[in-house]
């Protein structure tokens, strides 16, 4: 049997120290799971309710935990202020833990504006996480299909969702969250984006979470959103926001400016969408650049599993080079990435330009794990504005598919 032998560079401690970072990740999805009690508990919840700060019995009730699972309770209010979701300090009266938010936590409040409960909630289903236990199996069959979801369950992630509405519930507001988060940011710091045009049109935009902020945001603008037949007949209707039904891949009707999330096929009919440069066309693209931004770890990290994650539906990240290769294969021909937005947890913005020669016009794109991109095609069309949200995977044809989010 092969041995360890101990060298300068091999020595105790260095095992040691090899062992805790083999144990970080061997342990990391208890980490994932006691966020998901901290969901089910509403935890961040009950700590805001007692003004931002909340002793364990306090955050015991509200949650109703029961009285002999307090001391478990304990033990994972630990982990998740050893993990940095919540922090703790010694109550100057008897010396009791009070638990306090971070800004991480926040991002666990309620359900509305700026919570990422539902995405959160979504990415940490057991349908999503099991689907993991096959990516081993998996990765020695022929690609592309079918996905580690379908393999796992025996249908895909959408015809999962059509047949549950409890799934599909959670899918939609878990999209859309994510959404008018990214949304609030990118409009807060790249409102240029979306200046010198009067309409817009979100392709494969869901409820129309974005579209509404964007029309909040800038009331110029006229907004639609462009998705499939089911998901159109859900949308709300007390909204300035249009909703047309249609399929992306067959046509996108006319506007200024396309709002997207990856994918040559989709890029190429945005250009069909849109005026000239001169006109004010642009596509507006959301989605990540990995590699982009600060070369910070836990960005790096992030970046990377968040890519994996996205095999789950054959789905992917792309890096510069694979951005660029879609660009150019869309019909542009140069380009450029700016970070515009600070860190965020696991979203890397930046803003890339790219052109075509004469008369055509800039391509744009911001970057979390999302990425906002503006494109410009000569086409003698009245409207000006695209909005496209795209998850890029794949079917045995090798043939695109939309997510609705």
């Amino acid at each position: 049997m092969a041995q360890l032998t101990t060298t300068p560079t091999n020595n105790g401690q260095a095992l040691l120290d090899a062992q805790l970072d083999l144990w970080g990740s061997t342990f990391a999805y208890i980490k994932s799971m006691a966020l998901k009690s901290a969901l089910d508990l509403r935890i961040a919840d009950a700590i805001h309710h007692h003004g931002g700060a909340a002793t364990l019995h306090q955050i015991a009730t509200a949650a109703a935990v029961h009285p002999a699972k307090i001391p478990i309770l304990r033990r994972l209010m630990r982990a998740l202020t050893a993990t940095g979701v919540f922090s703790t300090a010694a109550s100057h009266d008897d010396g009791e833990f009070v638990y306090a938010l971070t800004l991480t936590s926040r991002l666990l409040l309620g359900r509305g504006a700026g919570s990422l409960v539902p995405i959160t909630a979504m990415t940490l289903h057991p349908a999503l996480v099991s689907s993991f236990f096959e990516l081993g199996t998996w990765l020695r069959r022929e690609m592309p299909e079918p996905s580690i979801f379908k393999l796992s369950h025996g249908q895909t992630f959408w015809e999962m969702a059509d047949g549950d509405k409890t799934f599909d519930a959670l899918v939609n507001d878990g999209m859309a969250s994510d959404s008018r988060f990214v949304m609030d940011i990118a409009i807060n710091e790249c409102g240029e984006v979306f200046q010198g045009i009067t309409s817009l049109i979100d392709v494969a935009g869901g409820l129309g979470g974005a579209a509404q902020d964007i029309s909040k945001a800038f009331p110029h603008l006229e907004c639609s959103v462009l998705d499939l037949d089911h998901v159109v007949a859900g949308a709300p209707k007390d909204t300035a926001v249009k909703y047309i039904a249609g399929d992306m891949f067959q046509s996108i009707p006319p506007a200024n400016a396309v709002f997207l999330k990856d994918c040559v096929t989709i890029l190429k009919n945005c250009k069909e969408a849109i005026p000239s440069r001169d006109a004010g066309g642009k596509v507006i693209i959301m989605d990540m650049v990995v590699g982009a931004g600060p070369s910070g770890s836990n960005r790096k990290e992030m970046q990377a599993v968040f890519d994996l994650y996205m095999v789950i539906i054959n789905g992917m990240e792309r890096d510069e080079q694979e951005w660029k290769k879609i660009i150019f294969e869309a019909g542009f021909s140069g380009y450029k990435i700016i970070p515009v937005l600070a860190p965020l947890p696991n979203d890397d913005q930046a803003l890339l330009s790219g052109w075509r020669p004469s008369s055509s016009s800039p391509l744009t794109v911001l970057d979390p794990p999302s990425l906002v991109a503006s494109f410009h095609q000569p086409a003698p069309l009245p409207s000006q504005s695209l909005r496209v949200k795209v998850h890029h995977y794949w079917d045995s044809r090798n043939y695109p598919h939309v997510s609705m989010g």
